[in-house]
């Protein structure tokens, strides 16, 4: 049976109603009565996050930290809090903390490469972004953050790269279409740019521009072609024997 009176139940409740300053008062009363206690802390430190009271934020998360600075909750809204702040030196500070204990933390090693790219270190960012994608290949923030920092270097054509693997794994992602279609763009390559703003994958791409050349019309109207094409095959009326005649 579940106490619903318990800390944890109500603070629970007061969180997955949305009820912020609510929790943050719960949680200052608990403090009153136990400076020290942990629950309170802790949840004090998101209801602020939740409220963007980022300050208030971090002086809970470093209470919580005087009495264990391994802790890994604590750090990571410490962590959210600094990045609202603005102070990413601090921000990779707090991710070394994390990463001596747990090396391989994805989470930790993305809000690193994150902060580096704040502080305009794309080269240090693109190192930690390969590193969450040895332990995860299908890691879609740090792909497509990859792809980023590689048009800051204006490494375009691994930029490309990165946003197309990005499409594959989801292709519902708009922004890695766009992004592909304006790096494209700014090689000369204005056929690839236009399929690329469609969503097509570069894998496929030379066979509609070839077609193009082979029918003597312009990619636009290739593409046209083959969407239309594509739409014949999937009509299910197609092979439908009562259709009209």
């Amino acid at each position: 049976m579940i106490d619903l009176l318990d800390p944890i139940t109500v603070i629970t409740r007061m969180y997955n109603a949305g009820k912020y300053d609510e929790m943050a008062n719960y949680c200052l009363n608990l403090l009153e009565k136990n400076p020290s206690d942990k629950t309170a802390l802790q949840n004090l430190s998101l209801a602020y996050l939740h409220l963007e009271k980022f300050d208030k934020a971090l002086e809970y998360c470093n209470q919580v930290l005087q009495n264990d600075e391994l802790d890994s909750y604590a750090i990571k809204n410490k962590i959210y809090a600094l990045e609202n702040l603005k102070e990413f030196e601090k921000v990779l500070s707090c991710c070394d903390q994390l990463l001596s204990s747990i090396p391989n933390d994805v989470w930790t090693l993305n809000s690193k490469a994150l902060a580096l790219n704040e502080l305009n270190k794309h080269e240090e960012a693109i190192e930690y972004y390969d590193k969450v994608l040895e332990i995860e290949p299908q890691n879609i923030t740090a792909l497509m953050n990859k792809a980023l920092s590689l048009s800051f270097l204006n490494k375009l054509t691994e930029s490309i790269s990165c946003y197309d693997k990005v499409q594959k794994l989801d292709s519902s992602i708009q922004d890695a279409a766009l992004a592909k279609a304006k790096l494209y763009s700014k090689l000369g390559l204005d056929d690839e740019s236009f399929l690329a703003a469609q969503g097509v994958l570069n894998e496929n791409m030379n066979k509609i521009i070839s077609d193009a050349k082979i029918n003597h019309c312009s990619v636009f109207h290739q593409f046209c072609i083959n969407e239309f094409n594509d739409y014949k095959d999937k009509d299910p009326h197609k092979n439908n024997p009562f259709k009209a005649k």
